[in-house]
């Protein structure tokens, strides 16, 4: 049963008339709920306030990058965030609609220390949120949104003079240059440009007509509504959209791209759909070649063949596997100087040479082309096919309320852990080893794996399964992690499944 959205608790701060904020929307590493249900705009200027004060305290100059998605609502949030940023003595540098990695961009080109996007990502129409950040190129973690949460749902705010306003022209302009830089393709290439009527219309086929690729538009037209999908290339429906398109058009390939731009999906000339994973391990490849003993992060989601793939073994890189979410995987790139990292979900961090750290989904385009434009002769299904072949389930989400869910997967890991240490099997395979950094990732002996852990922005669990063996392997394999989900009855129903 939906909770209802708590009070924040007032002190002296009377200019927030009735400010209303869950605080389950203060999650591992942005902010997000459900709009009016969960918070109202006296809400979100409280958040502002809080996010300004938490920059106060921690001696971060008072300048802060602002920035929305094209959703109908994004713009009245928007105004009530930076009410609340100036309420606590923070210069507002807004640069209009964007997309999430055009915000981080804009903290390089504006030399300025802060950004707070508002945007709901991929999550469908009726979800609003903010990814923040103070320390280029990374976003808050666990630590600083439950130091931000405190703040809000206490009222311990510091209200300061000196609040000001700037609207930035320019920038759009800036980040697409910046992306395309001299680069233009010297061999054709037709790609269908996927955005599902969000955001990334407004940037994405601009961005490839720039560096010479012929444009198949998918659904570019902005509309909040998303009359055909909701923009997410981690999603079934998109893919197959997609693939669709290619096989209609006779593209090269299909690029895809979530509602703020900072993830970016792939369909293959043949229509394939290829897990945006395995697409990191085909860009790991190319990129091994120019950058040998490279480190390369993957999240815990992700294909084993990051560290398996002996074309990766040839050229000494080594793969390191963490924690899913964008600022989880940013840090870990930082902290090790990666090359890359890689998520599932299709945030790529680019890193060194090649970008500046933060998810990009529209640099990660820019990088796929140049890596097919350096393979003259290969198609993205060339690519595709020579990577050991593995099969994998879609990243797959049983509802769990917010309230619940990691209560539930303590308890979930605990019995997968026990079944481990008493020599237990998943698909017949005796299990070689629990991987607990974010949930659980079951190792079996032949390195097949299946992974369970909590969902850091819905109310949801997720599961993805991987054999190197066989379908029905990989069918089994997930069989056997969803009957020990099933102990749990808060655990509902999936929203997709193999």
């Amino acid at each position: 049963m939906k909770k209802p959205a708590a009070e924040v608790t007032p002190n002296t701060w009377e200019f927030l008339r009735d400010p209303m904020i869950a605080p389950t929307g203060f999650r591992e590493y942005d902010a997000r709920w459900r709009y009016p249900e969960e918070i109202n705009l006296p809400g979100m200027t409280a958040l502002g306030l809080g996010l300004g004060t938490q920059m106060r305290r921690r001696g971060i100059e008072p300048v802060i990058a602002v920035g929305n998605d094209y959703r109908d609502y994004s713009l009245a949030i928007k105004n009530a965030l930076i009410l609340g940023l100036m309420q606590a003595g923070i210069r507002v540098m807004d640069i209009g609609p964007a997309l999430s990695p055009m915000a981080y961009f804009a903290q390089f080109h504006l030399d300025v220390p802060a950004v707070a996007m508002v945007t709901a990502s991929h999550n469908p129409n009726g979800w609003t949120g903010v990814k923040m950040g103070f320390e280029r190129p990374l976003t808050h973690g666990p630590d600083e949104m439950a130091e931000l949460r405190d703040i809000v749902l206490t009222g311990d705010f510091e209200p300061r003079p000196g609040g000001a306003y700037e609207f930035v022209e320019g920038v759009r302009e800036a980040y697409l240059d910046d992306l395309a830089g001299d680069f233009r393709m010297t061999r054709p290439l037709k790609v269908v440009c996927a955005t599902g009527n969000g955001t990334a219309g407004a940037f994405a086929p601009d961005l490839f007509r720039r560096i010479g690729v012929e444009v198949v538009p998918g659904h570019n037209e902005l509309d909040y509504t998303f009359p055909h999908y909701n923009p997410n290339p981690e999603a079934m429906e998109m893919l197959h959209d997609m693939a669709a398109a290619v096989k209609a058009s006779g593209a090269d390939l299909a690029l895809g791209f979530d509602g703020d731009g900072d993830r970016c999906g792939v369909v293959d000339d043949e229509g394939e759909e290829i897990f945006a994973d395995k697409v990191g391990v085909i860009m790991a490849r190319d990129l091994a070649k120019i950058y040998p003993g490279a480190t390369f992060v993957a999240d815990v989601k992700s294909t084993g063949l990051f560290a398996s793939d002996p074309e990766l073994q040839r050229h000494g890189i080594r793969a390191d596997y963490w924690k899913t979410g964008h600022s989880h995987m940013k840090r870990r790139v930082k902290e090790l100087g990666a090359l890359a990292g890689f998520e599932k979900s299709g945030h790529y961090f680019l890193s060194g040479e090649i970008g500046r750290g933060y998810d990009d989904g529209m640099r990660v385009a820019v990088e796929i082309c140049k890596m097919l434009d350096r393979n003259p002769d290969k198609s993205m299904s060339d690519l595709r096919r020579a990577l050991p072949r593995t099969w994998s389930t879609p990243t797959m989400s049983p509802w769990c309320a917010d309230t619940e869910k990691y209560q539930v997967l303590e308890r979930i890991v605990a019995r997968l852990v026990k079944m481990a240490e008493d020599g237990g099997t998943i698909a017949g395979r005796q299990i070689a080893e629990v991987v607990t950094v974010n949930g659980a990732r079951v190792i079996l002996d032949n390195g097949g794996w299946g992974l369970v852990r909590a969902s850091s922005n819905t109310p949801n669990l997720v599961v993805v399964c991987e054999s190197p063996e066989s379908e029905a392997e990989m069918r089994a394999i997930f069989a056997d992690i969803d009957a020990v989900i099933r102990t749990e009855p808060a655990v509902g129903d999936y929203d997709q499944t193999i």
